[in-house]
This record gives structure tokens, sequence and C-alpha cells, in this order.
């Protein structure tokens, strides 16, 4: 066993055993410490992968394409465990969480984060549907862990919707599957990534267009495009905010990742229809439906859920218009927005802590009662609206420049929708940060190094990237078509 396959046990174990481990840790302080060590581990586990690749078997592979999302999830599961450690005593000192419950949560977030590491990591498609779904089962209990109603009631509607969307996923692979038995035969080998591409323009194309819509709108419901999104907003609200920011940070990648593995497939079929302007549509749609809904919110996370819902639908789209460089901005912009938008949840987590409420009425002046996480937020938001210097701002220049190269008209729209969620996050910040300071204002322990760290990575990003890093993400947009 060579190194890389020792580092790829250690990504997929790692979580496992930590998650037996700890359903059975009553204690807080120890509990704690281990969920950010196992992450931890994972984590530098995955750092190894980058220049040890184990061999592909018939259910594991790691590539170029997929050692990019390995790496970021094991990260921001590693950063999200350290913020939960102060997050959660602060949920046991209140009430909101029994030392039963968190002995639970610990378990499930290990189980999680396994979950979406084996999706990544899957060589075959019907792995990658399980451990999706896998993922999925664990964030549902997550999301209802505060045993509210409304928390329940969330929780409901994401396992619904969540469980139509993975059917609808389950109906297309099998489809694939189809399509694959007469020419590559049956079996594993017809269900492996490595052999679909290879032989998918010998493959039905009936059959294939079919099984790209169930799959797109299945494994979309995931990622929340719009009209798939109505799960999305009340899981960020009524669950735990560290699982919002593996919700927008992490399981959406793993989902949208899914979608972009299958639209490799069905490029290299010439007689297929194009996938591109499927997603370029939903993109649209969930990009400019996004925007006009920040303007609603009164609730801080559901405003930030709303805003995973554009961000999303812009990296949908960028993977729809394809190409070198629209690939390469949809890869970077899906990295820029993992960072900045679970930073985001740092902050909002502790802010919601600080005022006991996460009402938007509630809160303001944020940069003076609670300066650091007050600024903290603005620096998040000023980040994830795409302005200068920070990585999303490059991002969406790319993917805006590449539009308006190709295709003019689409850019418009795109172009639109962009400004009207930049003007409703703008003056949504006016009242949280700089408004006449309102509501209660207590004391809280934040964890503050994750959120500097993202942000950090998010501004050096905006204004210099590691040619080793450029040439990365552009041997992978080459290999996604």
């Amino acid at each position: 066993m060579n190194l890389g396959a020792v580092a790829l046990f250690g990504v997929l174990a790692i979580p496992l055993a930590a998650a037996a481990l700890l359903a059975a840790f009553p204690s807080y302080r120890l509990s704690a410490r281990l969920n950010t060590v196992a992450a931890g581990l994972s984590f530098l586990s995955a750092l190894v992968l980058i220049g040890e690749r184990p061999a592909a078997s018939d259910f594991l592979l790691v590539d170029d394409v997929n050692i990019v999302f390995i790496v970021l999830n094991t990260f921001i599961g590693f950063t999200t465990a350290v913020f939960s450690a102060s997050y959660i005593r602060h949920e046991l000192e209140t009430g909101r969480l029994t030392p039963v419950f968190l002995r639970f949560y610990h378990a499930m977030y290990q189980f999680m984060l396994f979950g979406m590491s084996l999706a990544l990591a899957a060589q075959n498609v019907g792995v990658m549907w399980v451990a999706v779904e896998l993922a999925t089962l664990t964030t549902v209990v997550m999301v209802g862990i505060y045993r509210t109603h409304e928390a329940i009631e969330a929780a409901w509607k994401y396992f619904i919707l969540g469980s139509v969307g993975i059917a609808l996923a389950l109906f297309g692979t099998i489809l694939v599957y189809l399509a694959a038995q007469p020419v590559i035969g049956a079996g594993l080998p017809a269900m492996s990534w490595i052999q679909l591409v290879a032989h998918a323009h010998r493959f039905d194309p009936a059959l294939l267009n079919l099984a790209f819509i169930f799959l797109l709108l299945g494994y979309g419901t995931k990622v929340g495009l719009a009209p798939l999104h109505a799960w999305l907003p009340d899981a960020h609200a009524e669950g735990p905010t560290p699982i919002s920011a593996v919700l927008s940070g992490l399981l959406l990648n793993v989902a949208l990742y899914a979608v972009m593995r299958f639209k490799v497939v069905m490029t290299a079929n010439a007689d297929a229809i194009a996938p591109g302007p499927l997603m370029v549509l939903m993109g649209l749609t969930s990009v400019i439906f996004a925007g006009f809904m920040l303007y609603r919110r009164r609730d801080i996370k559901r405003l930030f859920a709303y805003s995973s819902i554009e961000h999303m639908g812009i990296i949908a789209f960028a993977f729809g218009m394809g190409g070198p460089l629209a690939n390469f901005a949809g890869l970077l912009y899906m990295a820029m927005h993992s960072l900045t938008k679970s930073a985001i949840f740092f902050a909002v987590g502790h802010v919601a802590q600080a005022k006991g409420s996460q009402k938007l009425e509630d809160m303001g002046g944020l940069t003076v009662t609670h300066p650091a996480l007050g600024w903290g937020l603005v620096l998040g938001v000023v980040a994830i609206a795409g302005m200068p210097p920070m990585g999303v701002f490059m991002s969406e220049f790319l993917v805006v420049s590449s539009t308006f190269a190709r295709n003019p008209l689409l850019a418009i729209p795109l172009v639109f929708g962009l400004l009207v969620a930049f003007g409703a996050l703008v003056l949504q910040l006016q009242h949280v940060a700089f408004g006449e300071p309102k509501g209660e204002s207590h004391k809280v322990q934040a964890a503050y190094l994750p959120l500097m760290a993202h942000l950090a990575l998010v501004l050096v990003a905006g204004v210099y990237l590691p040619p080793p890093i450029v040439a990365w993400f552009q041997n992978v947009a080459r290999a996604l078509g």
C-alpha cells in the first residue's frame, strides 16, 4: 500500500472512526477536542493526496478533478470544527442542547464529513449516489437537533424534498448504467467514471438525454438551484450555524460536483443533447430569483441562505457555459464561495448568540457593540458581494468577461442579477453593521481564527494566485470540457 492509498484511507476512515468514538463521549470538552483533531487529521491526509495519488480501484478514484474538492472539503470541515467548539459550548450553557444531543451532534458531524469525502472520491456512480444520500441524511437529522417545532418542520421539509431529489438522481444513474451496459458490459465497469467517459461516444444518446434530465433535477435539488431550492432557507435558519456553514460551503459543492462529472460523460457523446444550456438556464434563474429574494429577508441566516442560492447559480452558469476559461472561473468561484460563505456563517453564528436573536430588526450597530464580529461580518459581505480585491470579485470578473466574449446576450441577465443581489446585501449590511445599536448585547467567547483565516485566504486569492494553483485549476478546467 503506497502513501497515497494510506492518505485516502485516512480521509475516509478517520471521520468514520471518530464518529463511533464521539457517540460514546458525554464530555463536551473531550468530544469537542476529538472532533477538531479528527477533522484536522482528515485535512492533513487530504494534503498528502496532492502529491501522492493512489491507483484507481473499482470503487475509489483520486484524480486532478476531485482532489480540489477533497482538499477544500476537509479544510472547511476542520475550520468549522474549530468554530463549532466555541459555538456549541454556548448552546450547552444556554440549554439549547443537552449532553445527549451533544454526543449525537459530534458523531453526526464526522459521519457527514465521511459521506461527503466518499462522494467526492467515488469511482463508482452507485457509490457516489449512496454517499450523497448518506451526507444528506446526516444533515437532515442535524438540522432538527434543537427539537423545536420550526426545526423539526425544516428537517422534514429538507428530508422530503431531498428524498425526491435523490430518487430522481437514482433513476438518472440507473439510466446511465443501462446506456453503458450494452457497450461496456454488465457489472462494475459500467458504473466506473473512467469507463463511462472513455466509451460514452458509443452510448445510446436517447438514454443519456433522459438520464441527464433526471440527474440535473435530482442533484440540482441538493445544489439548491431555483426552483428546487425550497428546503435550503429553512434548513439554514433552524439548524445549528456550523451546519449552515457546512451546507453552504461543502454539501452544495458535492452535489454540483456530481452534475459536473455527468456533464463530462454527456459532452463525450456528440449525438446527446448539450448539457450546458440547461445548466445556464437554471443558473440564471437562480441568480435573478435569489437576488430579488434577498430584499425580503428578515432573518440573517435566511438572508445568506438565499445568497448561497444566488452564488451556486453563478457557478452552475459558469460550468454550463463550459470551455477552459469559464470552467476555470467556476472552479475558482466554488473555492472562493465556500471559504467566504462559511466565514460569514462563523460570524453570523456568534452574532446571533450575542444578540439572542437571528432577526435583522434585533441587530444594529454591530461594529459598535461587537467590533470584531461586526467588522468580520462586514469583510465577509464585502467579499461575497464581489467587491475587489477579494477572490470572489476575481472569479465573478472571469465569469462575466468570458460570457461577454462568447455570448453577450447572456451576460446581460447575469450582470443584472449580480447587481440586484449586490444592492440587497449592501442595503442589509448598512443596518446590521452601521445602524443604531439595537437589541441585547451578550458577551460570547467567539472563535475568530477560522473567520480570519478564511477571509485572509480569499483576500490573498484575489490579489495573487500562485502559478502551481493556476496550472492545477487550468488542468481541471480542460478535463471538464
